[in-house]
């Protein structure tokens, strides 16, 4: 029997059962026959055409909650990021023979704005840059926001079958839907979600499970954690298409031994809404971005079994210091400089957020790729 936990939050919608997403899950849970895994409650819940988060057209992205959006990213902090990114990118693109930039979740366009700025200045004017998008709505806003550079950009709403060139992916990995684990009372479940019709909300239901995470979590407290099939299969399906050329992700996230520490015992799910943050997934489905920490000992495990190689990881804060973010800082005004400092200092961005490289074997061989020319942690994973 299902093991059912109410839902612990306060702060639901009136009628959170007539909110577009919320519907769309609930005719999914009654076609399922009531309960679903988390990992396709997130998926609804995040990409649900037309009503999930990401796909219906709402403004997500940006510097302050007065002005409609939800959380910021790091090229929306300092244009520094993504000028420190294309000197990484042009690098990429010489050592392997390649001339087009695939990115993967471009938000509104504002990094590949930056990108193609630096490629311009690097005098890589004819490289092409392509975007996978699903939304509608955002493939809009960065066709605005990339007008400049029209002709040389390119939309996809699929994987293409091949790819040659560099790969991007700015906070994409922490997107996917993951599948929760609870072990509880010694016994581990996968945690899902049902229907309370009495109390008209989604609710929690864990269910005995063989699932693991792919460490032993010592102890015998209670424990809530996540697994990321498909962050991996991603990379599995990237390392399918990847001729040449290599893939960069920037993420926030850890290497295994700490991601599974027996002290992380509520796990790294998190909502976000209007630059507050929450622990409530099942409440006002739909209105909000639902995301978990990256496992990357787990993405590098998949890239390698996948024939990729592991080409650098580190911190964010280092692999824009090798890129050369402060290039220029000590003239640049002070707004420019605080915000700067924010991409890599340990205690704001710098440390949290993770860089990983991967290529294919046969590329780029005895190349080092100057965003881990120092500080290389690819040990550590």
């Amino acid at each position: 029997m299902p093991l059912t936990i109410a839902n612990e939050g306060d702060g639901a919608c009136a009628d959170p059962a007539q909110a577009p997403a919320a519907g769309v899950v609930r005719a999914a849970l009654h076609e399922a026959g009531g309960w679903l895994p988390f990992e396709r409650f997130m998926a609804l819940a995040l990409y649900a055409p037309g009503v999930g988060y990401y796909a219906r057209g709402a403004r997500i992205f940006g510097a302050h909650p007065h002005d409609g959006s939800d959380f910021v990213t790091a090229p929306l902090v300092s244009a520094r990021f993504g000028a420190a990114l294309a000197r990484q990118v042009a690098q990429a693109l010489q050592a392997s023979g390649t001339h087009d930039v695939w990115e993967f979740g471009a938000g509104d366009g504002t990094l590949a704005a930056q990108l193609l700025a630096g490629l311009d200045a690097a005098g890589l004017a004819h490289v092409t840059y392509h975007i996978v998008e699903v939304s509608g709505g955002l493939q809009a806003r960065q066709a605005q926001r990339l007008a400049p550079w029209r002709a040389r950009v390119h939309w996809h709403t699929r994987w293409p079958a091949a790819i040659e060139g560099v790969v991007l992916g700015n906070e994409v990995l922490d997107a996917m839907p993951v599948t929760l684990l609870h072990r509880r009372g010694g016994v581990w479940h996968e945690r899902g979600v049902t229907w309370d019709t009495p109390a008209g909300r989604f609710v929690w239901s864990d269910r005995p499970t063989d699932l693991r995470p792919p460490v032993e979590v010592d102890g015998e407290h209670d424990y809530l954690t996540e697994i990321h099939p498909q962050a991996e299969a991603f990379v599995r399906s990237l390392a399918e298409r990847l001729r040449r050329g290599v893939a960069l992700f920037i993420d926030y996230g850890f290497p295994e031994r700490e991601y599974y520490h027996p002290q992380r015992s509520q796990g790294t799910l998190m909502c976000h809404r209007a630059h507050r943050a929450d622990a409530e997934p099942l409440v006002d489905v739909g209105a909000k971005d639902i995301t978990a920490h990256v496992n990357f000992t787990g993405i590098a495990l998949a890239a390698q079994d996948a024939g990729l190689e592991v080409l650098g990881y580190t911190s964010q804060g280092r692999f824009l210091l090798n890129a050369g973010v402060l290039d220029g800082l000590d003239d640049a005004p002070l707004a420019e400089r605080a915000m700067t400092l924010k991409l890599v200092h340990e205690h704001e961005m710098g440390e949290l957020f993770k860089a990983i490289m991967v290529a294919p074997s046969a590329c780029c061989a005895g190349w080092v790729p100057m965003g881990f020319a120092a500080g290389d942690r690819t040990h550590t994973l």
